[in-house]
């Protein structure tokens, strides 16, 4: 296999394929233990996120990028102006409270698949759309990431990161809540 890394903006079936395999791979990896795991059998399928990584495509709502080492994709983001309102990608109870980070950047969704991990590729890719959201003119960027995961907030600090005191609080079916911290960093 060859060892060449190509960044690639998502806009083909077969890239929302490729980040939603890596989306359910890290989701199963990350989040067992925090999220119900019948909720994580039931739900976080490897064709989950299709259908809105293609809507966030032809809307350009938010973009998908791929880092690949060969022909494997091997990392994944979306990246976008910050969201408020209901996540698609959860469920209609989701809200996430953007008011005061208007103008602001968002990670929205990043992911290494598990194999992968530890080798560089995530902060290549994460960097990456740091710059891009620079480049699209935003002057502060967050990302969300579950208080419990502490390697996680480790690799947001190491890129300049850190907890704003706020989070969202994350409710899955029956009775779970997981509360996804805000982490912050200014661009410009």
């Amino acid at each position: 296999m060859s060892h060449t890394l190509t960044f690639v903006d998502a806009c083909t079936q077969s890239h929302f394929h490729a980040m939603s395999l890596i989306h359910a791979l890290g989701w199963r990896d990350t989040y067992r233990g925090h999220v119900p795991d019948d909720y994580l059998d039931r739900e976080v399928t490897d064709t989950r996120w299709v259908p809105y990584f293609q809507e966030d495509y032809e809307t350009g709502r938010c973009h998908g990028l791929l880092l690949y080492q060969g022909d494997a994709p091997v990392s994944c983001i979306t990246y976008g102006p910050a969201r408020v309102g209901p996540s698609p990608r959860q469920s209609s109870l989701v809200q996430f409270d953007s008011r005061g980070y208007e103008g602001w950047g968002e990670i929205v969704s990043f992911y290494t698949h598990p194999q992968h991990r530890g080798q560089g590729y995530g902060g290549l890719l994460f960097e990456r759309a740091v710059q891009r959201l620079r480049e699209m003119g935003h002057r502060d960027a967050f990302v969300f990431v579950l208080r419990e995961n502490l390697a996680a907030r480790r690799f947001y600090a190491r890129h300049g990161f850190a907890w704003d005191g706020t989070h969202a609080d994350i409710p899955f079916p029956p009775d779970t809540m997981c509360v996804d911290l805000r982490y912050t960093k200014r661009l410009m």
